[in-house]
Order: C-alpha cells, then structure tokens, then sequence
C-alpha cells in the first residue's frame, strides 16, 4: 500500500513542534526525519530528494546525510551517490527483534498461516502506524507500515492502546477505497464495536479484495503488545469461516503472550 505521504515530516509527526526545538534536539529530530524519508521501501534517496521530502536546503540535507553516513546509519552508492539506510540500522534492527522474542513467533506464525490457508502477521504500534514486525507480509518489496484507521492491525491497536499513545481523533483518516472509515465518530463506534467483539475486521477497507482479521496479544495490564492478523481474499475468509479463523487466530495470540513476554516479565516476583 501506498501511503499518501508526499512530505517525511508530516508523516513522522514533526512539523512545528521540531523547528521550535532547542538546536541540539533539532539537529537530531533532523537526523531521524531524514531515516523516516526510507520508510516506504522504495529506491535509494539522493539529498536534493531528502531536501525535497524535508523542505529543508540542499546544503543542510547534504550535511545531515553526510553525518549520518560517518556513523553507520546510511550508506552511499560509489556509482550513483544516492543513499539507503546503512548497517548501524541493520545491527540495531537485529537486537531490537531478538530483544523482543520476535525470532520465537516466526514458527507460531507460519504453523498459523499453514492451517488457515492465510498470510498471518505481527504488528505493533509506532505513532499513527502498525509496524507489521513479522509474518507473510514481511518481503523485501513491501513496506512495513499501515495506517491505524483502515487495517485491522491498526483498529486493535487503538481500541487497546497504552497509556500515552495518541488517540483516534488525532489520526489523520485519509482514505484509501470507498470502504475506509474517514469520519472520527464513525471510527470511535467501530473502536466500541471492537473492543466488545474482541476482533477487528477490515474487509475492502485499505485495499480492494483484501480482507483481515486481527486480535489482539495482550501484556499483562491489558493493553496490546502486538496486533495479530490473518489476511487473505473474500473467497478465503467467508463469514462462515470466520468463527474458526478467529479461534485459530485467538489460540495463536495466547501462545505469543507467554513467549513474547520479557526476561523480567518471566521472572517470578519475589516472595
């Protein structure tokens, strides 16, 4: 999916708030802004694109892109100049999935999409995106994010959000087929509607022909650690199939609680 973002900054959530900052924080709310310009997966970036993406100079793009790639966290094609996220990334990636016991939800998640005939995905939740972390869905030539309001993974992040994360009024609710929900009350009911079903279906709503089933795996306060879904065809997911997918799917999201839980979470608290 293609997400309309033409500008990085509106899409990581800066805009006023970074050109106020301090120059420190700036320069590093900069920073991250030019790695959030790699969030679609597409080609490799040239600074006049990031300066472009960023409405910053050309000089300032230079030397941001310039400095983060001294460190790691791009690198430049020798042929071309244009630049991609570099290995600082890759390593940080790594020990982040591995931190979070993602390595150990591949095999639930593959046995998952072999019973169902479905491709099964995990996402969790960063600012008005789900992050699909592991599952079918994680190829090289797809991108990662989804948008909260108009995919299933998103709809149970929000109707068990954590404390702190922005709320459903906040989201920008662009629209995606005739089918996406674009009118916050409207997105509010089916959050309700969510929340007392204990599922969150899209059907058509992000793309055509598409549709998803998604429950949520919880941690122990009651909020969604992750989001966990089955996506295939209308043809696949039928109504009467539903009740089955979901007890597949809510079997699967027990089992990921316990294994997703953290080495202090695991830990037995003190007599």
């Amino acid at each position: 999916m293609t997400l309309p973002t033409s500008r990085a900054k509106s899409a990581t959530g800066t805009g006023e708030a970074a050109a106020r900052a301090p120059g420190g924080a700036q320069a590093v709310r900069r920073a991250l802004d030019v790695l959030h310009c790699f969030h679609d997966n597409g080609p490799d970036l040239s600074a006049s694109d990031l300066a472009r993406r960023l409405e910053l100079s050309a000089s300032t793009a230079h030397r941001l892109a310039r400095t983060l790639l001294g460190a790691g966290f791009l690198e430049q094609d020798a042929r071309t100049a244009r630049y991609r996220l570099g290995p600082a990334v890759t390593e940080l990636g790594r020990l982040s999935y591995h931190q979070r016991g993602l390595h150990l939800a591949a095999p639930e998640l593959t046995d998952l999409a072999e019973r169902t005939g479905a491709t099964a995905d995990l996402a969790l939740r960063s600012g008005p995106y789900a992050v699909i972390v592991a599952g079918g869905s994680v190829t090289p030539r797809t991108g990662l994010r989804r948008p909260l309001h108009s995919t299933a993974l998103g709809k149970v992040l929000l109707a068990w959000a954590r404390p702190g994360e922005i709320g459903p009024a906040t989201l920008p609710l662009h629209a995606f087929t005739e089918r996406t929900i674009v009118d916050p009350v409207a997105l509010q009911a089916e959050l309700k509607r969510v929340r007392a079903d204990t599922y969150a279906l899209n059907d058509g709503e992000s793309a055509p022909g598409v549709r998803t089933l998604a429950v949520p795996v919880l941690d122990g306060a009651g909020h969604a650690r992750f989001a966990l879904a089955v996506r295939a065809t209308p043809s696949v997911i039928t109504e009467e199939r539903t009740d089955w997918l979901l007890e597949q799917a809510r079997s699967c999201a027990r089992a990921l609680e316990v294994l997703l839980l953290t080495p202090a979470e695991r830990r037995a608290p003190a007599s």
